[in-house]
C-alpha cells in the first residue's frame, strides 16, 4: 500500500534550517508498530502521519522511539503538506489529536498554530537534573510534559552542553533550557533536549513554546513575542497568548516529496 510522503522543514522559509519533520499522508489506517517503524526509520526529530475524517484530519506524533501527545513543528509541516497538495480547504485545517482539537489557520503566507497553553509551575529540580544539564539555575519549573530551566544569560544558554545519558534517566519527555534574548531582534531564546525519547537536541520545538509562550509573557509583561530556538539549525517561533491557549506562527518548506511503497 503506497501513501504520499513528504520532508519539510518548518519555522523557516529556507531549506536545511528550521527543524525537520516527515508527513505521511495515510490513504488508509496503519497500525501504531508500522507508523513507529515508519518513524524509526525516517530517525527525525519527529514523524506526522496525518489521516482523512469527518470533522478533522486525524494526526499523530512519533519520535524514533516513541509516540508523543504533541508536536508544534511536525503539526505546522502537516498543515504546510495538506495546503500543498490542496488535500484541504484554504483558511483553516482542523486536526484530531491526542492533545485534542488543534487548529492551523493560514496567516499571510505563514502559519498559525491554535495550541493549549501549557505554563510551567514552580518546583525543585528532580535529582540529576543540574548534574546532567552541567548548568546553575536561575528558575526551574514543570508543566505535563517537560521541565524548564532558565539560566541567567542567552551566552550561558548557547554553551550548555547536557550529559545525554544522564538526562535521559530524569523523568520526564524533555527539558527545555530558556533565558532572555541578548539581542534586540528577538524576546527570548530557548533549547529542548529529549534524549529520553530518541532526540537528543530537537532543533525548533513547537509545543515547547507552550510552555516559554505564557512563562515569558509574565516576565516580559507582553503578549505578543517573537522566540528564537538556538540550536544548530535555529528557527523562530512568533508566539501570541491568550487565555488558555498559545498560537504559534512560522513558515515551512518542502525539501522532499514522494510515495512510501511498503
Amino acid at each position: 500500500m503506497e501513501a504520499n510522503f513528504f520532508h519539510v522543514d518548518a519555522f523557516t522559509d529556507a531549506a536545511f534550517k528550521g527543524n525537520p519533520a516527515a508527513v505521511v499522508l495515510l490513504d488508509q489506517p496503519r497500525d501504531e508498530f508500522w507508523m513507529q517503524c515508519f518513524a524509526a526509520e525516517m530517525n527525525l526529530s519527529e514523524t506526522a502521519f496525518v489521516s482523512r475524517g469527518e470533522k478533522a484530519f486525524g494526526l499523530r506524533w512519533f519520535t524514533p522511539l516513541a509516540e508523543v501527545d504533541l508536536c508544534g513543528h511536525a503539526t505546522l509541516a502537516s498543515a504546510h503538506a495538506l495546503w500543498e497538495v490542496k488535500a484541504a480547504p484554504p483558511g483553516e485545517i482542523r486536526f484530531s489529536t491526542r492533545s485534542g482539537i488543534l487548529r492551523a489557520l493560514s496567516n499571510g503566507g505563514g502559519i498559525e498554530l491554535d495550541f493549549p497553553a501549557k505554563p510551567p509551575t514552580d518546583g525543585d529540580a528532580p535529582a540529576g537534573l543540574a548534574e546532567a544539564l552541567r548548568v546553575t539555575f536561575q528558575y526551574r519549573g514543570r508543566n505535563a510534559f517537560d521541565h524548564l530551566v532558565e539560566v541567567d544569560s542567552e551566552h550561558a544558554l548557547r554553551n550548555v552542553n547536557p550529559d545525554m545519558n544522564a538526562l535521559s534517566r530524569v523523568q520526564c519527555r524533555g527539558v527545555i533550557v530558556t533565558a532572555r534574548a541578548s539581542s534586540l531582534r528577538y524576546d527570548f531564546a530557548s533549547r529542548f533536549f529529549a534524549p529520553s525519547v530518541g532526540v537528543d537536541e530537537d532543533p525548533v520545538t513547537g509545543s515547547a513554546h507552550c510552555c516559554l509562550a505564557p512563562f515569558w509573557s509574565g516576565r516580559l509583561g507582553k503578549t505578543e513575542m517573537l522566540g528564537y530556538q538556538a540550536s544548530a539549525r535555529g528557527g523562530y517561533v512568533r508566539v501570541r497568548v491568550a487565555p488558555d491557549r498559545v498560537f504559534l506562527g512560522g513558515r515551512a518548506c518542502t525539501v522532499v516529496r514522494g510515495r512510501i511503497a511498503c
